[in-house]
């Protein structure tokens, strides 16, 4: 029985990436998405206890996903910078082949729920900071940049730059993708 409620609870959390790809899609409410399911409002109970919980499932997935790669990519490649640039290209191609995930890390899908959701897309920006942060450091330490690099600052424009660029993707309604000129922007940001 487990095994069928997590499947369940996953085919749930599909479907509302999925409805959140529409572009400028209107709030996502508990009914459509059960009609979407051809189920029932107290099924979807059953399996989140609100809405807001249903987001947080989400969030789960986008943190498990991106934190995961972020470790793959510091493990393997030893230079800071390159580490930099390669975590930048994963968090634009992740948008760009998961855009209903892309609502929710600029807080599009969240404009009318629950603040702490806010909370939360703004907690992985700032993990994403600390994690470029670290690899700049790494890149000074190596003397792949300079001693006297600001990687506070380095560090947030990189983290600006892909915000936007989620944001953006979002705002066009998914037509100005955000690996569009990627490469030589990360090559103006990190040389």
């Amino acid at each position: 029985m487990s095994g069928k409620t997590g499947e369940r609870k996953h085919q749930i959390l599909e479907m509302l990436a999925e409805m959140l790809e529409q572009p400028r899609a209107a709030r996502i409410t508990t009914a459509a998405l059960a009609a979407r399911m051809q189920l029932s409002e107290a099924a979807l109970y059953r399996h989140f206890a609100s809405k807001a919980q249903m987001f947080e499932g989400l969030f789960e997935f986008i943190e498990a996903t991106i934190f995961t790669l972020i470790n793959q990519i510091v493990a393997n490649e030893p230079d800071g910078v390159e580490q930099a640039r390669k975590i930048s290209a994963m968090l634009l191609t992740f948008a760009q082949r998961n855009p209903g995930m892309t609502r929710v890390l600029t807080g599009d899908a969240l404009v009318t729920e629950d603040a702490r959701l806010q909370a939360r897309a703004s907690h992985i920006t700032d993990r994403i900071d600390a994690s470029l942060r670290q690899s700049l450091r790494s890149a000074v330490s190596a003397g792949t940049l300079a001693i006297d690099t600001d990687v506070s600052a380095m560090a947030g424009l990189l983290t600006q730059f892909v915000s936007g660029s989620w944001l953006r993707f979002s705002q066009s309604s998914w037509q100005f993708l955000p690996t569009t000129h990627m490469d030589a922007q990360l090559k103006l940001i990190l040389g």
